[in-house]
């Protein structure tokens, strides 16, 4: 029987809501209960009762247009965002999320960030000095790697969080655009890296992609989200023709 890696049971995720006029009315007066009702705040469910389940070893593509909740639900499988209704059950398995802008401290060097980086994914000090020196080797960043990451450029943030992801190798990576950032030859250095690593049948992958042909190569499933629903999920072929007869 097959291991399972991640349950998903009917997942909710709602975010707040607030009109500029609410936001700039809390920031500058603080007065409460005004009787035009202007300030009212409202909920936003990102996601609405999604479930799927992936076994060890499988590889899951995402898609939908933007704000569909693509991102939501990464985040939510990494453990930032907490479910508002239903669960996630990693069964024990570590996670690391590789995205623009998630994870980094911006006024920590590189550096210091991939020790940061490492062990809020679980592994040890030591581990991280093994294997550090081939993280800065795969980054490209030069002398920028002594510097903090709030100068760095979205082509450098995404070098660094995909070197420190992909040499690390935690059991289950979140995957987020994050192939479509920097030059074009480290791209494909990076989409080659990627390629190596879901092919070791022990770690699951979650990728969210605008990208038919790159979800098509690489995943064994791909869920269509729409307004945070599971419209269709199953065979990428299948599914991404469908997306693609839709978003015509």
């Amino acid at each position: 029987m097959a291991e399972i890696a991640i349950t998903v049971d009917n997942l909710v995720l709602r975010y707040r809501r607030l009109n500029n006029y609410s936001i700039k009315r809390q920031l500058l007066s603080f007065r409460q209960n005004r009787k035009d009702g202007k300030g009212k705040t409202g909920t936003f469910e990102a996601l609405k009762g999604v479930s799927f389940e992936l076994e060890k070893g499988e590889i899951l593509g995402i898609i939908g247009k933007n704000g569909s909740g693509k991102s939501t639900m990464l985040r939510a499988l990494a453990g930032i965002f907490s479910p508002d209704e239903g669960s996630i059950d990693l069964h024990g398995h570590g996670v690391s999320l590789l995205a623009i802008g998630v994870g980094f401290k911006g006024d920590l060097t590189g550096r210091e960030n991939i020790f940061l980086s490492g062990m809020l994914l679980g592994f040890t000090k030591e581990y991280i000095e093994e294997k550090l020196d081939e993280i800065i080797e795969f980054a490209e960043l030069g002398d920028f790697i002594e510097y903090p990451v709030r100068t760095y450029s979205s082509g450098m943030h995404s070098k660094l969080a995909f070197s420190i992801t992909a040499i690390l190798e935690a059991d289950i990576m979140l995957i987020d655009e994050v192939l479509s950032v920097g030059d074009e030859r480290f791209r494909k250095k990076s989409y080659e890296k990627m390629k190596s690593l879901i092919s070791n049948k022990d770690r699951t992958v979650v990728i969210v992609s605008h990208s038919i042909p790159t979800l098509q190569e690489l995943c064994t499933k791909v869920m269509w989200l729409h307004e945070g629903e599971v419209k269709e999920i199953g065979d990428p072929k299948e599914v991404l023709e469908h997306y693609r007869e839709f978003m015509k």
